[in-house]
């Protein structure tokens, strides 16, 4: 289940999905398929939008490349279409083409008119780069890893190292897979917002949670050096079960970048920031049987609630992603600490600031 804060500066509704994930929206299903043999610490993350067929019932989207140092897939027909007809995959940079083919092929066995009476098919897959910590160039990943994570998704998942983000770091600690839900009523009617991040990017010194510099201390403490250019990269999926069109869905996604810069990033050069956003609400139908269709459009005026339900989700998916991470020795036999080990091993320590620490750790939840 996903981790619950109560941090001061979460200026958002605060009340939460149940389980507090991105799978609060109805309908929408995740998991994980994760591999850790030897040198090889990567894996694959799946998203269903919606739990029947995508092709034959499209759901209103929208992306925005805050920074675009990637190789996603599938973006362009997502802006211009504004429709997402396809699982949502989430791997490692060397990855992406292996997840593109074994996504084409489900897609062709589920549906049987793509590429022969009908349109060809959208494969959505994005990426991070886990080279650091897992041996990339082994290109462990296979088409069976990515039939298994969408053959497996379901309401409830696990978070930080595993999928595809076992070999991914945040902040220069064990980073992963994190979620986030927030529920938000509007007149007579409840909608939600869910939030899922990969988190691969920013340095150590900059880490802020509940407004302290903790990362300047654990870099104090750790004797790390700050690396000089930013290469790390995040990415984002928003869901949420409003009626929000594609335009609408664009201006969500650009609240993302306000929920990664709380956490202290601030957007390197190098950096791969990418954003998906979509709504289980208002479907399109790849063969509809009116040329004019009716939908449901929200109210600009009041779409506020939803921007900071945004912000505060996705800034609480990145704190989730660290403190569901668990220390991982990498490629090179180095340990990579978590979060909440590298918290510990600085508890009662007379050079660190343990009121700093302490406050941080209540917040986060972690002993």
């Amino acid at each position: 289940m996903g981790l619950t804060v109560n941090l001061k500066n979460d200026v958002s509704t605060r009340k939460r999905g149940t389980r507090n994930l991105m799978t609060d929206v109805p309908g929408v299903k995740v998991a994980n398929v994760t591999i850790d043999e030897n040198d090889v610490h990567t894996g694959v993350t799946a998203i269903l939008p919606q739990s029947g067929n995508l092709f034959l019932e499209k759901v209103p989207a929208a992306s925005n490349v805050i920074n675009g140092f990637g190789k996603s897939v599938g973006l362009i027909q997502i802006n211009e279409l504004g429709t997402i007809e396809t699982p949502i995959l989430l791997t490692n940079t060397f990855g992406v083409g292996t997840a593109l083919n074994a996504l084409t092929k489900y897609m062709m066995k589920q549906n049987s008119d793509i590429g022969d009476t009908t349109s060809t098919v959208n494969p959505i897959v994005m990426e991070c780069n886990d080279g650091d910590v897992s041996n990339i160039r082994k290109m462990a990943v296979t088409e069976d890893n990515v039939l298994q994570a969408i053959k497996r998704a379901g309401a409830q998942f696990e978070e930080g190292a595993v999928g595809s983000g076992r070999g991914m770091m945040c902040y220069d600690l064990k980073g992963g897979i994190g979620s986030s839900s927030r529920v938000i009523e509007v007149d007579d009617a409840t909608y939600t917002v869910g939030t899922l991040v990969m988190s691969n990017f920013g340095f150590l010194g900059d880490l802020v949670i509940d407004g302290e510099p903790i990362g300047e201390e654990i870099a104090k403490f750790f004797k790390a050096s700050q690396k000089k250019e930013e290469h790390g990269s995040i990415i984002t999926v928003i869901a949420t079960d409003a009626p929000l069109n594609s335009r609408q869905l664009k201006r969500l996604a650009n609240r993302a970048t306000v929920g990664i810069t709380r956490t202290g990033s601030f957007i390197g050069h190098g950096s791969g920031e990418i954003v998906i956003a979509f709504s289980t609400a208002n479907r399109v139908s790849q063969y509809p049987k009116q040329q004019i269709t009716t939908v449901q459009s929200f109210n600009d005026e009041k779409i506020d609630a939803f921007f900071r339900a945004v912000a505060a989700s996705v800034d609480e998916s990145v704190r989730s992603s660290l403190v569901h991470a668990e220390s991982v020795v990498d490629r090179k036999g180095k340990l990579r600490l978590s979060l909440p080990d590298a918290l510990k091993k600085m508890t009662g320590d007379s050079q660190v600031n343990q009121a700093m620490v302490t406050k941080v750790k209540l917040a986060l939840g972690v002993e």
